[in-house]
């Protein structure tokens, strides 16, 4: 394997499935191989791999790096820390792409401080530009801009890596969009020697059992989102967005401040810390619109905000504003849906 620069997006693996995070981190992949003219790889480690490549070809992928062994499954930290960093002192890719999730979240930085590269968590946008350093007054070409908030979202931060490779990057589930590229693509599937990347000592840990309670809350695939913000100013002013959420069809999510508060549970959080969403009708209840939270909710095809404070930074990105209190408005949006509804 000689093809090296390319760009590579790490691919989770759980009971047979690919990660939607990693097929969303796929599809940006494609767009930023494109534009560096390089070929996007996937890596997929675990056990029982048969056609997965099948699955991956149509996001545009050329080459499918498979290392299968019944140890990598499930995910434990060294053997498959050891795959990687391996991996990709041998193809030296340019960028990794990877999701910001449990699993990500460990994996990232232990591969990128042993390969002294570098790792941005969280990124909220990815590009690809040039850099010029002030001091040295050197110029590069064709960076990853790493583009997430900073400060406390006081500013939105680019960060680039000039010189160190691979270029590391974890995205939240959601930020992407997972869009086939061509259903007929094809690329070509790599089998790799899992003993050749790991050692017998990587696998001191062995995973005896597990069990893993899904989330009940689905806000990421709601059409339509009733989410409230500190301003609803208690757990009991939640119940009135449950009622109109009730109504529409919808689910209730929140801002931080108001999960931070004790108003809703953290699932249901909206955000750069929280889940991205993309509904048809996002309808946001006394939240001010900090930079965080419009990371997470930007996308929504129509956004109402219900606020008492005509300057709330979220109504600058509303299709609809309503100046007000919550608890006057919503029982009215409640009572006149209802009555045209019959």
């Amino acid at each position: 394997m000689t093809d090296n620069n390319n760009l590579i997006v790490y691919c989770e693996y759980e009971d047979g499935k690919v990660a939607d995070v990693s097929l969303e981190l796929l599809t940006k992949g494609r767009v930023l191989a494109d534009k560096l003219g390089v070929k996007l790889e996937a890596l997929v480690i675990g056990d029982k791999l048969d056609k997965i490549e099948e699955t991956l070809y149509p996001y545009g992928v050329d080459t499918v790096y498979k290392v299968e062994d019944a140890r990598l499954y499930p995910y434990t930290s060294n053997p498959h820390a050891s795959v990687l960093i391996n991996l990709f002192k041998e193809i030296k890719p340019q960028i990794c792409l990877m999701g910001a999730t449990c699993i990500g979240r460990d994996l990232g930085p232990r591969v990128s401080s042993c390969l002294h590269s570098g790792l941005t968590a969280d990124c909220t946008a990815l590009e690809i530009g040039d850099h010029k350093d002030p001091k040295t007054g050197k110029e590069y070409t064709d960076l990853l801009y790493q583009i997430r908030p900073a400060f406390g979202g006081n500013i939105v931060a680019t960060i680039v890596n000039p010189d160190c490779r691979p270029q590391m990057a974890t995205v939240r589930e959601g930020v992407m969009k997972k869009e086939i590229k061509d259903s007929a693509y094809k690329g070509e599937a790599i089998n790799l020697d899992a003993s050749k990347y790991v050692s017998p000592e990587d696998f001191v840990v062995e995973i005896i059992d597990r069990h893993i309670e899904k989330s009940k809350i689905n806000i990421k695939n709601s059409p339509i989102i009733v989410a409230g913000g500190y301003g609803m100013g208690s757990k009991e002013g939640f119940d009135l967005l449950f009622e109109l959420a009730n109504t529409l069809g919808g689910e209730v999510g929140a801002s931080r401040a108001a999960v931070d508060a004790g108003f809703a549970e953290h699932d249901r959080q909206i955000g750069q810390t929280g889940v991205t969403v993309r509904p048809k009708l996002y309808i946001a209840c006394g939240i001010s619109g900090q930079i965080q939270h419009i990371a997470g909710m930007q996308e929504s095809s129509i956004i109402i905000s219900i606020n008492n404070d005509p300057n709330a930074p979220i109504n600058t990105i509303a299709d609809y504003v309503i100046t007000g209190n919550v608890e006057d408005i919503v029982p009215k949006l409640i009572k006149y849906y209802k009555k045209n509804s019959k």
